[in-house]
Order: C-alpha cells, then sequence, then structure tokens
C-alpha cells in the first residue's frame, strides 16, 4: 500500500495541502497570497477579490487566514434577513439580544377610599448593535468573509456594503468574494467605499500552473506521468484548480493505484475517456440538461430540427447544448463563436441565422434565470455566454448523455 492515499493528494472538495500552487498575478511581482496579507493589515479597508467560478478565491482565503480564523458566509444566507449584524452574530454563536422590561404603576380609588396601586410590567426585545459583534470580531482575531456575495439580492448587497463601510473604520476585517462579471457595483462603484477598498482580482488559471497540480500530486504518489496526458488534463480542467483536482484523483480511482503498487507512470491516453466519463456518473446535471434543450413551452408548434453532420436531426436548443459543449472547451463563449461551432455541426445549407442563434441563447437564459439557484450554470452578458459551473460545461462534454 502506498504511504499517502490519492484522495488526500488530490482533495477537489477541501483544501489541497498537498498540491496547492502559489500563484502570482500578471501585472504584478506579488503572490496573491502576499496581497491578501498586506490588504488584510490594511487597517480601514475592506478587502474584495474576485475572480471565475472554482479558480481558488476561498482556498486563498483559507490559505493566508486560515480554518479557525475566517467566519464564513454566502451572499445567500442573507436573502431573507432583517438584520446583517444579528445574522452575523447568530454564526458566532454571539447573543446581542436582550429583554427590555417596562413597568407601569397606576393609581385607583379603592374601598373606603383607601389608594389602590397596581403595576403592569411588558417586556421587549432590543438589540446590542452592532458594535458587540465587531468587538467580539477584532478580540478574537477573527475575518469575516462573505462568500458568493453575488447571491444577496440587489437591495440587500447596498445595505451589507453601508453596514461594512462604517464596520471597517471601526478595524473589523472583512473580504467579499464575488464573481467579475456580476453585478458587484454594491461594493466596487460604491462611492461610500471609495479609496477604502483593497482589490485582488483573480485571473484564470493557465495551463502551466494547472499542470503543476497533476505533477507534484503524482510524483507524491511515487507515479511518472507523461506530458501529454497532463496538458490535457489542464486543458479539460477548464482553468479551475478545483476541477483539475478531481480529474486527477478520478483518474488514480478508476486506475486503482491505491492498491496496485506495480503501477509506477501514466502514458497510455486511451484511458482517459473513461475517467472522464466517470467524473460525470453522479454529476447531477441530467436534469439541467433537460430543462434547456426542453426549451420555452411550443404551443403546440413543432420545433424545427437541423441535420448534423453525424447525421442526428436535433432541434435549435440542442443545437445550442451541442455547441456550448464543442472543442476548445471554453468557459466565455462569444455569440459569433456560437454561430461558428453550430454552422460547423451542422452538414447542410439550413443554418440558424445569427439572430435565431442569439435568440435561443436568451430564451435559454431566461429559462435557468427563472429556475431554482442549481440550474443557473451559465449567464447571458454582452453577446457572452459565462459558463458559471466548470463542473456542468465539463458534464456536457463527458456525461452519458453523449
Amino acid at each position: 500500500m502506498r504511504a499517502v492515499r490519492s484522495n488526500e493528494v488530490f482533495n477537489p472538495g477541501a483544501f489541497p495541502k498537498h498540491t496547492y500552487v502559489i500563484r502570482k498575478s500578471l501585472d504584478t511581482r506579488f503572490t496573491y497570497e502576499y496581497r491578501l496579507e498586506q490588504a488584510l493589515h490594511t487597517v480601514g479597508f475592506l478587502t474584495s477579490i474576485i475572480g471565475p467560478s472554482k479558480t481558488g478565491k476561498t482556498v486563498l482565503v483559507e490559505k493566508v487566514v486560515g480554518i479557525d480564523k475566517r467566519v464564513l458566509f454566502s451572499g445567500s444566507d442573507f436573502k431573507n434577513a432583517n438584520d446583517f449584524w444579528e445574522v452575523v452574530a447568530k454564526k458566532v454563536g454571539l447573543s446581542i439580544e436582550g429583554d427590555l422590561i417596562n413597568t407601569n404603576t397606576t393609581q385607583g380609588t379603592g374601598v373606603a377610599d383607601n389608594i389602590e396601586t397596581r403595576s403592569t410590567t411588558t417586556k421587549q426585545k432590543f438589540f446590542t448593535g452592532k458594535d458587540k459583534v465587531i468587538e467580539y470580531f477584532k478580540q478574537n482575531n477573527k475575518v469575516l468573509v462573505l462568500d458568493d456575495f453575488h447571491y444577496a439580492p440587489e437591495e440587500i448587497q447596498y445595505d451589507i456594503a453601508y453596514q461594512l463601510k462604517d464596520a471597517i473604520r471601526l478595524e473589523l476585517k472583512a473580504i467579499v468574494i464575488s464573481l467579475p462579471h456580476r453585478t458587484d457595483d454594491a461594493i466596487r462603484k460604491n462611492p461610500d467605499l471609495s479609496g477604502r477598498l483593497n482589490l485582488i482580482s483573480i485571473e484564470p488559471w493557465k495551463i502551466e500552473e494547472l499542470r503543476e497540480i497533476a505533477t507534484t500530486g503524482f510524483d507524491k504518489l511515487g507515479i511518472k506521468i507523461s506530458d501529454d496526458i497532463v496538458t490535457n488534463l489542464a486543458q479539460e480542467s477548464l482553468t479551475s484548480p478545483q476541477l483539475m483536482q478531481s480529474i486527477c484523483f478520478n483518474l488514480s480511482f478508476y486506475l486503482n493505484i491505491d492498491e496496485n503498487e506495480e503501477i509506477d507512470s501514466i502514458t497510455d491516453k486511451s484511458v482517459l475517456k473513461d475517467a472522464y466519463n466517470l467524473i460525470t456518473v453522479n454529476l447531477p446535471y441530467s436534469e439541467v440538461v433537460k430543462k434547456l434543450e426542453a426549451g420555452p413551452n411550443p404551443r403546440g408548434q413543432k420545433r424545427k430540427t437541423y441535420a448534423l453532420t453525424t447525421g442526428e436531426n436535433i432541434d435549435i436548443y440542442s443545437l445550442l447544448i451541442k455547441a456550448i459543449a464543442e472543442d476548445p472547451p471554453i468557459t466565455s463563449i462569444s455569440l459569433d463563436e456560437i454561430k461558428r461551432r453550430t454552422d460547423l455541426l451542422i452538414g447542410s445549407n439550413d443554418k440558424p441565422d445569427r439572430n435565431k442563434v442569439k435568440n435561443t441563447i436568451e430564451q435559454a437564459f431566461s429559462i435557468i434565470k427563472a429556475s431554482d439557484a442549481f440550474y443557473q450554470v451559465f449567464e447571458w452578458k454582452d453577446n457572452q455566454i459565462y459558463i458559471l459551473e466548470p463542473l456542468f460545461l465539463f458534464y456536457l462534454r463527458w456525461g452519458t448523455h453523449i
């Protein structure tokens, strides 16, 4: 048995202690870790971290802050909240609620002209406010981390920004994490935070950075892996270190390297298809695909179909799904690129025009936008499709539905 197991080396769901990669942003000579440390030591400033989904923003915070010192929230935690500080206090087990006792005394004329005194007592709830919460964070050296800020409704985002503006002035350390293409005006374009914001923009991972996860990890397992396979793994990870961790683990699992110590190298590319398919077996995206392929209600009209070069006949919504899944695998796809891909998929001259493709994307986006958060796997903005969940795109490329 190997000294270390593959699920200890490749860990997509937790902090990757064996395969953590330190990165530098392209426009500076400083690492993201160093920049975050500097930001947190700047008193009176709010730290905003933005970057594509599954690119290690939360893991970066874990690395610098530490799991024991961060107090983690999601934007969705505040969807139905009436008071920001009440939610924060509850998370850390701090009571900011008390009872205010009011006693009212009344006098009246009793029997034989004796004065009768009556007392009534009422009890009301009151809140001690944010100061108690901020003091707790300061005394315990805690950092408030608000992940997925975009999940909070817009009006609540502005309220949170207002609350944080005063809190950071009182030396609360706070980090807000969001996606770059989502509306984050409440933080980045808020005039009240002007001059009080440290912005760390996480760039998509490069192929060579993703390759480092595989080479470091398999070396830890005592296995040599060929360069072309490592590159293929990196390309299919869709700029996501989390997906790269998952791919490497599932390749290890498929080859049973934990139990078979005779395996000392991986050089056969033919195993990749089955390993990729294995990853998708337990992914929950089949219902998402069904909903997107169904499209809006056709109201009794039969949709037009298009003949593919494979001989298959499909409608415009299934065509869109196939186009998104085509090579090269990318998480930001322009309208023109989608049009180019649909043209390549169709064998005849009867191809949908640009407006038809655009309308189909808009209809599909309307469907998922009106659905539960689970279905919101991509966003359509400025004639660009943004894949919010790299695992969804991976499922489209390698799932059993294809």
